[in-house]
């Protein structure tokens, strides 16, 4: 019998003020043998589309969910039309018991999933970010606390992808040298990381580059699951998508949601057996010094 995939996309996405607009999602894909059940939780369609054609050409169940359902039946309607029956699954990655459900949910239903793909983020306008805004809390802290409880329920053989922004990488050379050289160093800890971060926000002065805790936290993670975990050959990286033309980035971006999607697809992809690239920076399907 053929592999079947369930894809499970968790959103909250929410329009604070004419400002500002949150965006919070999570790609999970888990493979199963014998099921038959499409779970899918929508977010921004323009997104979920192009990636969703790449994994369910040869798969049958796909699973998403969002935490308060806006754009769902925008998305379901496109789904539908794909010949997707998608049904719905809240996740609100802010909230630690949401997170512990859902993996609970895949753990005990699935057995585990075999690609994660966390594309988690929050967007202020330049002229109203401060310091104290939820970015970080999303961008970085609540993505870390997704890793760290979902890392142990990926399969042998299983990919993740981090998604980044190569804005980070511009941020720290706005650093100090002292800060740039232990945000690159191979030896730096989760620990250390968490603490250099506020450092990170008051010499970049850009909350929209707390991903940049992200890109470094992936080397982290990938850093640990080669040492705990090197008979598995799990691939764990971060990319950046590029500026897409999305409900969040704006109409003016050169890439198209499918031109977007290009790049963690083919890291979600990487084929069994590879060894490379792993705890990589990657744009445009190349590995890029950070």
């Amino acid at each position: 019998m053929q592999p079947r995939y369930c894809y499970s996309l968790a959103t909250v996405y929410s329009l604070a003020t004419v400002f500002f607009h949150c965006l919070f999602t999570v790609v999970f894909i888990s493979l199963l043998t014998p099921p038959s059940i499409v779970h899918i939780i929508p977010f921004l369609h323009c997104w979920l589309e192009p990636v969703s054609k790449h994994f369910t050409v040869r798969s049958t169940p796909v699973v998403f969910g969002n935490g308060t359902f806006l754009g769902s039946f925008s998305a379901q309607t496109t789904l539908n039309s794909e010949g997707l029956k998608p049904l719905f699954q809240q996740l609100d990655i802010d909230d630690p018991e949401s997170v512990r459900a859902a993996r609970d949910f895949f753990k005990e239903k699935y057995g585990g999933l075999d690609v994660l793909i966390n594309n988690a983020g929050i967007a202020f306008k330049r002229t109203y970010w401060n310091p104290s805004c939820d970015s970080f809390k999303t961008n970085f802290f609540a993505t870390r606390d997704m890793c760290n409880e979902f890392l142990p329920i990926i399969k042998p053989g299983g990919r993740v992808v981090n998604v980044s922004s190569v804005m980070s990488s511009i941020a720290l050379n706005r650093c100090s040298p002292e800060l740039q050289a232990r945000f690159r160093s191979n030896d730096i800890t989760e620990e250390e990381l968490e603490g250099l971060m506020k450092r990170f926000v008051q010499e970049a002065q850009a909350g929209a580059h707390s991903q940049g805790g992200l890109t470094v936290l992936s080397r982290i993670h990938a850093r640990k699951l080669r040492h705990e975990r090197p008979a598995d050959q799990i691939l764990l990286n971060a990319c950046c998508l590029g500026w897409v033309r999305t409900d969040m980035a704006g109409p003016n971006g050169p890439k198209s949601p499918d031109e977007g999607a290009i790049t963690p697809v083919s890291l979600a992809l990487l084929p069994a057996g590879a060894g490379e690239p792993h705890g990589q920076f990657v744009i445009d399907k190349k590995v890029h010094p950070w």
